[in-house]
C-alpha cells in the first residue's frame, strides 16, 4: 500500500488522481524528512541528558538555547516555507517563470537572514541566555553549544528552507533524503564526539555542524541538477522586491507561529526558574522534546497537503481542495488521539529517553500528562492554519497563531501559577487550555470563512 502511495507522489500534477494517495505520498516522506531534521536536536538532547554527573545541568543549559534555535527556525519559515505556496500556485497556473523567481528570491533572503542571525547570536548570546532564565550553573553549557552551533546557521537555513521547494515540485522522496543523510550522520557522530572524545555538549554541537553541512550540499546539489523541474542557478539569481514581499506576506504565518513559540519558551523558562528552579526548566526541555517528536506526523500530514491544496487552488479545482482539507483533518485527528493515548500509557518511557536522573524523572510524569491533556485539539489548530497558509490567506493564519500562543499561552503562563498549588503546575496547564480555545477557534474560522465558500462554480474566493 505504501509503495502505491509513493508512486502516486511521483506524478508531479497534483490536479489528477486520488487525493488520499497523493497527500500520503507527500506526507510519508515529509514526515520521515522532518524526523530526520528533528534528530539533529533530539539526538543531542538524548545523549546530553545522559552525560555522567552533569547530564541534568547540561540538558537544562541546552533547553535555554531553544528560544534562539526556534527564532532561527522562524526566519527560515519566513523566507523558505513562505515561498512554497506561492511557488506551487505559480506552477499550478503554468507560470514556471514566476516559480523560478520565487526560488531565486527565497535563496537570497535565506542567505542574508542567516548571516545577520549568526552575527547577532555571536555578539549577544550571553545577555540573551541570562534573560531567558540562565544561571551561573547552566550558562556555560548553553554558551559551549551555541559557540559552535551558530556557525552552521547559513547551512541550516538554506538546507531547511530550500527543501520545501523540492517537495513542492513533487519530489517528496528526495526531500526526505536531503535531511535523512545528515540526521544519520549526526546520530552516528554524537556518541563519538560526546563520549568517546570526551567533548561533552561541545561534541553534540560539532556533530550537528557536520550533519548540517551534509544536508546543505545535498539540497543545493539536487536543486541545481537537471532532476529539478525548476532549477536553482546561483550565478543568475533574479532579485525581485515584489516577489520577496509576496514570499514574506505568505511566510509571515509560519514566522509568527515560530516566533510566538520562541516567546512562549522565553516566558516559560523565566517562570519555571522563578517558581521551580533549574530542574523544572529541565523537565520542560523534556516535555518540549516529546512534543516535537509527537508533532512530526501531524506536521507531515499538513505539510504534505499544502502543495496539493495550493496546486489545485491555483488550477481552480475547488472540489479537490475541499477533499484535501477533509482528508488531512481526519488523519490529523486520528493521529493526535493516538499520540495522546501513547503518552498517557507510557510517560516514563518518553522521559527516560532524555534523562536517567531519578529525582527529575519522578517529578516529570504528572507534568507530561497535564501538558498533553488536550493534544487532540492541535489537529484543529494545524488544519485551520495550514489551510489558510496553503491558499495564501496568510493574515487569517497569522491571527490564529498569535491568538493561541501570544494572547492565550503567555498570559496563562503568567497568571495560572497564582491559582495553582504548587504554582509551577500552572505553567504546564497553560498549554491544554490554549489548545482547546485556540484550536476550536482556528478550525471554526477556516470552515465557515473558507471551506464552505470553495464551490466548483466559483471563480474567485473572497
Amino acid at each position: 500500500m505504501i509503495t502505491v502511495m509513493l508512486r502516486a507522489g511521483r506524478n508531479k500534477d497534483f490536479g489528477n488522481g486520488s487525493i488520499p494517495k497523493i497527500i500520503l505520498a507527500q506526507a510519508i516522506p515529509l514526515t520521515v524528512s522532518q524526523l530526520a531534521s528533528l534528530l539533529y536536536n533530539i539526538v543531542d538532547r538524548i545523549y546530553i541528558g545522559h552525560i555522567p554527573d552533569v547530564g541534568t545541568d547540561a540538558l537544562t543549559g541546552l533547553g535555554l538555547t531553544f528560544p534562539i534555535i526556534t527564532m532561527i527556525s522562524a526566519f527560515t519559515l519566513l523566507a523558505g516555507q513562505g515561498g512554497s505556496p506561492v511557488f506551487s500556485m505559480a506552477r499550478g497556473a503554468g507560470n514556471d517563470k514566476k516559480a523560478k523567481k520565487v526560488l531565486d528570491n527565497s535563496f537570497i533572503m535565506l542567505t542574508v537572514l542567516a548571516l545577520i542571525l549568526t552575527l547577532v547570536g555571536m555578539l549577544f548570546k550571553k545577555p540573551i541566555i541570562y534573560a531567558l532564565g540562565g544561571s551561573d550553573i547552566t550558562y556555560p553549557y548553553s554558551e559551549a553549544y551555541l559557540n559552535i552551533y551558530l556557525w552552521g546557521t547559513v547551512m541550516l537555513m538554506l538546507s531547511t528552507g530550500l527543501n520545501f521547494y523540492i517537495a513542492a515540485q513533487g519530489f517528496p522522496m528526495q526531500a526526505m533524503m536531503t535531511t535523512l543523510a545528515g540526521a544519520a550522520i549526526n546520530t552516528i557522530l554524537d556518541p563519538v564526539f560526546i563520549f568517546a572524545l570526551g567533548m561533552g555538549i561541545k561534541g553534540a554541537a560539532v556533530a550537528t555542524l557536520i550533519s548540517q553541512a551534509v544536508s546543505f550540499v545535498w539540497v543545493l546539489g539536487f536543486l541545481m541538477s537537471r532532476k529539478s523541474i525548476i532549477r536553482l542557478d546561483i550565478t543568475r539569481l533574479q532579485f525581485s522586491p515584489r516577489i520577496c514581499l509576496e514570499i514574506v506576506s505568505v511566510g509571515f504565518t509560519g514566522f509568527v507561529m515560530e516566533f510566538t513559540n520562541s516567546v512562549v519558551q522565553m516566558v516559560c523558562n523565566r517562570q519555571l526558574k522563578l517558581y521551580g528552579g533549574d530542574i523544572y526548566v529541565g523537565i520542560m526541555t523534556i516535555v518540549n522534546s516529546v512534543r516535537s517528536i509527537m508533532a512530526l506526523a501531524i506536521n507531515g500530514i499538513t505539510s504534505g497537503a499544502q502543495p496539493v491544496l495550493g496546486f489545485n487552488y491555483g488550477a481552480g479545482k475547488y472540489d479537490r481542495v475541499r477533499s484535501s482539507i477533509r482528508f488531512s483533518f481526519i488523519i490529523a485527528t486520528c493521529y493526535t488521539a493516538f499520540a495522546w493515548l501513547v503518552i498517557f500509557l507510557f510517560p516514563k518511557f518518553f522521559i527516560s529517553l532524555f534523562s536517567d536522573d531519578a529525582a527529575l524523572n519522578s517529578i516529570a510524569v504528572p507534568y507530561l500528562h497535564i501538558y498533553f491533556m488536550a493534544y487532540i485539539f492541535m489537529a484543529l489548530q494545524y488544519s485551520g492554519q495550514s489551510t489558510f497558509m496553503a491558499l495564501g490567506k496568510s493574515g487569517r493564519s497569522i491571527f490564529f497563531s498569535i491568538f493561541r500562543k501570544f494572547i492565550l499561552v503567555v498570559p496563562l503562563t503568567l497568571a495560572l501559577p497564582y491559582f495553582m498549588d504548587p504554582p509551577v503546575t500552572g505553567i504546564f496547564w497553560a498549554e491544554p487550555v490554549s489548545n482547546i480555545i485556540g484550536g476550536s477557534a482556528s478550525f471554526a474560522a477556516m470552515y465557515f470563512t473558507l471551506y464552505r465558500k470553495l464551490q466548483p462554480n466559483k471563480t474567485l474566493l473572497k
